[in-house]
């Protein structure tokens, strides 16, 4: 009996919507023979199993399209990937956006064809002769050893892979039952990709698409795809005078233009506040230490390839930027003897690093090489851990609700302890059962990923939901019972005993340029009046009305909001632009009439026009009230 069969027995509707069913966890096309009992699921396309296999068989098609409109190609993978997939191929040349829409015009001949997909099991002998003219394929067979498996190869000497017609693909599957299952697809651009991930080895060209259950919600996608490009940080920043990068400083460097020095001051200084209101005390570590401080942490050993090169300095003694604050903080801690009277003990440090990151995923602030942490590491004995990982998780509700990120956008993922791993069994069992009670009590939705946390200890991953429906990873609560091994931490127990302390890495941020590049497009650049970095434009209609302009701004400013004057010779109508396209909250305009009798006219920013007339310290209150920082 196959799985379809089984569908069928369950309810025909049912039979109807499956693409695959799960055996013992494992899933299977719906042909497949069931050989043996067991937990049993169908998949639909409602579910995430389904949603995967149905953009698995739509880079298959892709290929299928690609290969037969250039008989020249080769192919190499094609995975589906969050929100669609894409396939890699060699060819003579870059594909063109004609050359996508011919592809796209193929892919939906297959899919209307209604082509069936066959899986074919293969010895490895069989596979190498049947993808001999496709070295991509060949190398994927040649590099699995026998009784191991990979993407696309099932394991020993079989390899399985899916035919549909005359083309063939290796894969290990479930794929659709046909082509003619895919519902709505759409090619989205073409890149440059080197095989394998390798600068060393073949540039190759990828093809992105997406794919889904049906055309509404294709449309909605490429929507907010378009809202997206719109919000883009990295068009946003240079166009506010935020930031931006110039070739002359280097990949993945900022540089702060004063108004985005004002919003980044000003989010520094609310992580300050904050982290003084939970009881962190500031350090400052610097950003060159010996090499060995990183040989002792373990980072020469699991991170050099994210490290900048070595310096070689007073008499051969080696140096390194940190890509990490945790060792300067260890050695705060270590530099006396510390009792359980000291803990828990809680230091904090906008601490800036510096991560070589490869230049295919640099991008913009949200994937930087130099940035600042907003990072705090937590020193505690076993029994202050559990209220110790609350009080982090409602320090990060309370920044994340700071910035205009409500309960219902936020959610959590509880990692849990990997196969390979340090620390004792008991300290892991602890802290995941901390974690979750953690997270239980501050009523944070979360999911659970069995054996995904770091090697070091079980940690929670905050996600937080953008204005677009997008979702962000913002802010960590990490275990870590390595460094706590590898540096010999320790502290006096009330017994006068030796105790090594539990310690707790937390970003609420992650990284200040991240969090800054996330809320420009949450915002599309229009920040809450509290965190613009310029509140007010005050534009007086011709040179006469600049004295009266600065008294304006005087007044404004006395109430402490951010104000400046637009002494430009143009026309007030392109100045109210200019401040408009600027997305400053409040525009003000002063004039004859405005000069006579102590008024102005009030615009905020979304308005079409504005409020003529209005008595000046009118205008400061209404400024004033939205301008003001969250209590």
């Amino acid at each position: 009996m196959t799985g379809l069969e089984v569908a069928r027995s369950i309810g025909p509707r049912l039979a109807e919507a499956a693409v695959a069913v799960k055996l013992n966890g494992q899933l299977l096309d719906l042909s497949r023979p069931i050989t043996e009992s067991g937990d049993f699921q169908v998949i639909t396309l409602k579910d995430p199993e389904g949603l995967h296999i149905l953009r698995h068989s739509s880079a298959h098609v892709l290929a299928q399209a690609v290969l037969t409109e250039f008989p020249d190609a080769t192919f190499a993978i094609g995975p589906p990937i969050q929100d669609g997939f894409y396939y890699d191929f060699g060819v003579s040349r870059p594909f063109s956006p004609e050359d996508l829409e011919r592809i796209e015009a193929r892919m939906h001949r297959i899919i209307a064809e209604d082509q069936p997909f066959e899986r074919v099991v293969l010895t490895r002998d069989e596979a190498l002769e049947v993808f001999a003219d496709h070295k991509y394929k060949v190398e994927i067979i040649e590099s699995v050893d026998p009784g191991e498996a990979a993407s696309e190869v099932e394991g020993g000497e079989i390899v399985t892979a899916y035919r549909n017609l005359d083309f063939i693909d290796l894969c290990r599957g479930p794929h659709l039952p046909s082509t003619g299952r895919i519902p709505a697809v759409k090619l989205l651009r073409s890149s440059g990709a080197y095989w394998r991930g390798d600068e060393k080895r073949d540039q190759l060209q990828r093809i992105y698409g997406t794919a889904w259950p049906s055309q509404k919600e294709l449309d909605e996608y490429l929507h907010r795809l378009e809202e997206a490009e719109k919000r883009d940080h990295r068009r946003l920043g240079p166009e506010l005078d935020l930031f931006s990068f110039p070739n002359a400083v280097g990949s993945g460097l900022a540089v702060w233009h004063p108004k985005g020095g004002m919003l980044r001051k000003l989010v520094e200084d609310r992580s300050r506040a904050l982290h003084e209101k939970y009881g962190f005390e500031f350090v400052f570590t610097p950003h060159l230490m010996k090499a060995d401080l990183w040989r002792t942490s373990g980072h020469l050993d699991y991170y050099a390839e994210n490290m900048y090169p070595r310096m070689v300095m007073d008499n051969d003694v080696e140096y390194q930027v940190k890509p990490m604050n945790c060792p300067g903080h260890i050695l705060i801690y270590q530099s006396r003897t510390r009792s359980y009277r000291d803990l828990p003990l809680r230091l904090s440090e906008l601490g800036t690093v510096y991560r070589y990151e490869k230049s295919g995923v640099v991008h913009g602030l949200l994937r930087a090489r130099g940035f600042t942490q907003d990072d705090s590491h937590t020193f505690c004995t076993e029994e202050q851990l559990g209220d110790e990982l609350r009080h982090q998780l409602r320090f990060v509700l309370e920044w994340q609700r700071t910035f205009g990120f409500q309960a219902a956008d936020i959610r959590a993922e509880l990692s849990t302890r990997p196969e390979k791993s340090v620390g004792e069994t008991h300290q892991w069992e602890i802290a995941e059962r901390l974690l979750a009670e953690a997270l239980d009590a501050e009523g944070i939705e979360y999911t659970v990923a069995p054996g995904e946390g770091a090697f070091y200890g079980p940690k929670i991953d905050i996600h937080v939901k953008d204005a677009i429906g997008r979702s962000w990873q913002m802010g960590t609560v990490q275990l870590d019972f390595n460094n706590p091994q590898r540096f010999g931490l320790e502290y006096v127990s009330p017994g006068n005993v030796p105790m090594r302390p539990y310690m707790i890495h937390c970003a609420k941020a992650g990284s200040i340029e991240r969090f800054i590049g996330i809320l420009t497009e949450h915002y599309a650049g229009a920040f809450p009046a509290w965190l613009a970095p310029v509140q007010v434009t005050v534009v007086p209609v011709a040179d006469r009305h600049l004295e009266y302009a600065d008294e304006v701004a005087a007044a404004f400013a006395a109430e402490g909001l951010r104000v400046e004057v637009d002494r430009s010779s143009e026309t007030v109508g392109d100045k109210i632009r200019r401040a408009i396209t600027q997305k400053h909250p409040f525009v003000v305009v002063v004039g004859d009439r405005d000069v006579e009798d102590r008024t102005v006219g009030l615009r905020r920013y979304g308005e079409d026009r504005d409020t003529r007339g209005v008595p000046l310290a009118d205008a400061v209150a209404q400024a004033a009230g939205p301008s003001r920082e969250p209590a």
